[in-house]
């Protein structure tokens, strides 16, 4: 059965290391027949969540703000699974990420509730300078998905990546292809 995978790719270089590991993850959705969107988010012109509580999940774009946010929310909210992509800043995701993780909270607003459950999916796709590190963003990613109620996919770290382009002879790129096309 054919999923429908969004990919939130945080990174800031469009062809870095993480976005290599994005772009084998995709190789592999592709070839197993899924259908795969991916949003750059450093290229998007993405607000921070007012707190405002203004959200209404019945609106095809449920935040109060209108900004390239309202080309994500139809693709998370018809998606199946839903890939984070973000390179280790900080022992967190990248700023791009985060941000776009808030607004998403418009989907649990007002109406129904359409993040909670439905049957979603995730992945946790990650590189980094540092081979260690990842342990306070693995905590925040596993308690995100049981807030979700989402299936835990599991994630794919990849640590010793300097310089753009150390990844590309990494066992992760493989691990990351094999995830994608092992989606049923």
């Amino acid at each position: 059965m054919s999923k429908k995978i969004v990919i939130l790719n945080g990174s800031p270089r469009r062809n870095g290391n993480t976005s290599a590991l994005t772009e084998a993850f995709a190789e592999g959705a592709k070839s197993a027949g899924h259908t795969v969107t991916e949003f750059f988010l450093g290229d998007m012109n993405i607000h921070g969540c007012k707190g405002c509580f203004g959200g209404n999940s019945s609106h095809l774009c449920p935040c109060v703000q209108h900004d390239d946010m309202d080309q994500i929310y139809p693709a998370v909210r018809d998606g199946d699974v839903i890939v984070l992509a973000s390179p280790l800043y900080y022992w967190n995701m990248s700023g791009q990420l985060l941000t776009a993780l808030n607004r998403l909270f418009a989907l649990e607003e007002g109406g129904d509730n359409l993040l909670r459950g439905h049957d979603k999916a995730s992945l946790l796709l990650m590189a980094a300078a540092g081979r260690h590190g990842f342990d306070d963003v693995l905590r925040y990613y596993d308690h995100l998905l049981e807030h979700l109620r989402w299936h835990n996919l599991g994630h794919i770290l990849a640590g010793g990546n300097n310089a753009v382009g150390d990844i590309r002879e990494k066992a992760e790129l493989d691990e990351a292809r094999r995830m994608g096309e092992s989606l049923r």
